[in-house]
């Protein structure tokens, strides 16, 4: 739409706005003295780059492995952490724990975050035990809902979510971790979801307190470390001596039905009354069946002899803890180590830590896969560079299908990795993260960066279309287009300005965007100056322009036009 404008609306408002203005200003007089100065400096720098070609190639060389060097350097996340006004409390509880029990931990910590209701930083506070809906059976959770006030009037987030963290530390009974839910998270997850299969649920638990014991002895900055198998819950194991039995003649299923029914409930038939069917339920009596002992008060009857044989000759019982639910991810055991970030820890180079200490102690049969943040984070990563270097292959066709030449567009792409190259470097010096809004922002360096030699290299195929020399041509293009290439990059980086310094909602986003747009189109457009009239100079020398191919083609339609009248 904006090419649209340009090339209609702009040049009629400009014929009916602008006139010849015959009274000279000084400022502007002044202003014209410095550029042509300038021209005159920049063309005696060109013509000295050409001449020591070799060192500008040298440098872009140069240049190229600074990219890699800042690509080990820069922190990488899925996005950055966004202040949305809103964050949570998530508690547990030991396993088993009543109602009551969590009741009375929620309204200490309510009472302890009313302070920051009182203060004005919180707006809503909402408390809700257990944190499940619906029909549940563990009231073990709760979680707090906390509406902050307007950014004006109140500190970061993040600042009173670490503030509430180190509060409610001290408490012994639960664990309390305050999350805030991103902006492309459907949930209030913890960032790191690392999923540890390919085992048993022994064999997982075992793997998941090597990597624990290793995280204490050297934790890079994960905070509320948790994980969803926690042997926890009391059961009682049921160990069948099969061997007995079948001397005595009890089979197995005979021993399972009759726990079933004594401890459990079974369906042993249905009756009809009045048109209705109604289930007959076995179970034994409660009262009696509250302790290990009351097997010996239970009988199976033998199907050999058809005595009645006490259970607690054939069974006996362990006490073991095992965790309530036993999780699956991608139809494989599973156990999820899930955590939060502490500030300067970036989500890649977390899940890189933790890589790495499967690697090196756990075995070949551990699979690691992630969830959540983290499993949007590896996703992405691997998506963004086909998304780049299919956004610089269209440009270059397309740069290609206009100048009717594969080295041109070349030579203008060359731009683009200083454009990436200040981009980095932008990100570097800010302390920012390699994430998915720094990945638009180096996405919009490819269409900012080719403008600069575009205007550079077609103007030199003008002029050589009129005759001029290539060395003279090319310094006329250079020089003449310097103006515009200024007045452009300056226009782009005013526009990201905004992004850079605004506040308030969504400001960590816009200002990883903005530092990227401002510090690319800067670098990019001072080394453009310089490394496009070098590469022109090297390689486009013995090319023509585009309207070469029509000239000969009408050449050639004359000269057989002429030949078939001389034949006539």
């Amino acid at each position: 739409f904006s090419s649209l404008i340009a090339l209609t609306l702009s040049p009629m408002l400009a014929s009916k706005m602008l006139v010849r203005n015959e009274n000279k200003n000084n400022f502007v007089e002044s202003i014209n003295q410095k550029m042509f100065r300038l021209r005159t400096s920049y063309q005696n720098a060109i013509r000295s780059c050409i001449r020591r070609s070799k060192i500008i190639i040298v440098g872009f060389a140069l240049l190229l492995l600074g990219i890699f060097f800042l690509a080990q350097h820069i922190p990488s996340e899925y996005a950055p952490r966004e202040d949305r006004g809103t964050f949570f409390v998530m508690v547990n509880g030991p396993e088993g724990a009543s109602y009551a029990y969590m009741e009375e931990y929620m309204t200490e910590i309510e009472s302890r975050m009313m302070k920051y209701v009182e203060a004005g930083e919180i707006n809503r506070l909402m408390v809700r035990a257990p944190r499940g809906f619906g029909a549940v059976e563990s009231f073990n959770s709760g979680m707090i809902i906390a509406v902050m006030n307007d950014w004006s009037k109140r500190r970061g987030a993040f600042v009173v979510m670490d503030e509430i963290r180190q509060k409610l530390a001290d408490l012994p009974g639960v664990t309390a971790a305050p999350v805030m839910r991103q902006g492309f998270g459907s949930q209030a997850t913890k960032p790191v979801q690392f999923v540890l299969g390919g085992g048993t649920y022994e064999e997982l638990a075992r793997w998941r307190d090597i990597l624990l014991e290793k995280l204490e002895k050297n934790n890079p900055g994960l905070t509320g470390i948790d994980w969803d198998y926690k042997e926890t819950k009391p059961q009682v194991e049921v160990m069948i001596d099969t061997n007995r039995a079948a001397d005595l003649g009890v089979s197995v299923s005979n021993i399972g039905r009759t726990l079933e029914a004594m401890l459990g409930s079974r369906r042993a038939t249905t009756y009809i009354d009045d048109g209705e069917e109604y289930d007959v339920i076995m179970q034994g009596e409660r009262d009696e069946q509250r302790t290990t002992t009351s097997l010996q008060n239970m009988y199976v009857r033998s199907e050999r002899s058809g005595e009645l044989i006490p259970l607690s000759n054939l069974v006996t019982l362990k006490e073991v803890a095992d965790a309530s639910r036993l999780n699956r991810y991608n139809r494989m055991r599973s156990l999820t180590i899930d955590a939060n970030l502490a500030d300067g820890l970036a989500l890649g180079d977390a899940l890189n830590h933790l890589n790495g200490l499967v690697r090196e102690h756990l075995p070949s049969t551990a699979v690691v896969d992630y969830k959540g943040l983290s499993r949007d984070f590896q996703t992405a990563g691997s998506s963004v560079m086909f998304i780049f270097l299919l956004g610089i292959l269209i440009t270059f066709l397309v740069l290609a299908a206009q100048f009717e030449s594969y080295v041109h567009p070349f030579v203008i792409m060359l731009t683009v990795p200083l454009a990436i190259l200040g981009g980095m470097l932008g990100l570097y010096l800010t302390g920012s993260s390699f994430n998915l809004y720094s990945q638009i922002g180096l996405l919009m360096l490819i269409g900012l960066a080719a403008k600069n030699g575009i205007l550079i290299v077609e103007f030199a195929n003008q002029l050589r279309d009129r005759g001029v020399e290539f060395t003279e041509a090319l310094l006329e293009a250079s020089s003449a287009r310097l103006r515009p290439i200024l007045m452009t990059s300056l226009t782009a980086v005013a526009g990201a300005i905004p992004l850079v310094i605004s506040s308030g909602a969504g400001s960590e986003t816009r200002f990883v965007i903005g530092v990227v747009v401002i510090a690319g189109v800067l670098v990019a457009t001072f080394l453009t100056l310089f490394l496009v009239p070098v590469a022109y100079s090297l390689l486009a020398r013995n090319t023509g322009s585009p309207g070469d191919v029509e000239r000969k083609l009408l050449q050639d339609q004359a000269r057989y036009s002429g030949a078939d009248d001389d034949s006539y």
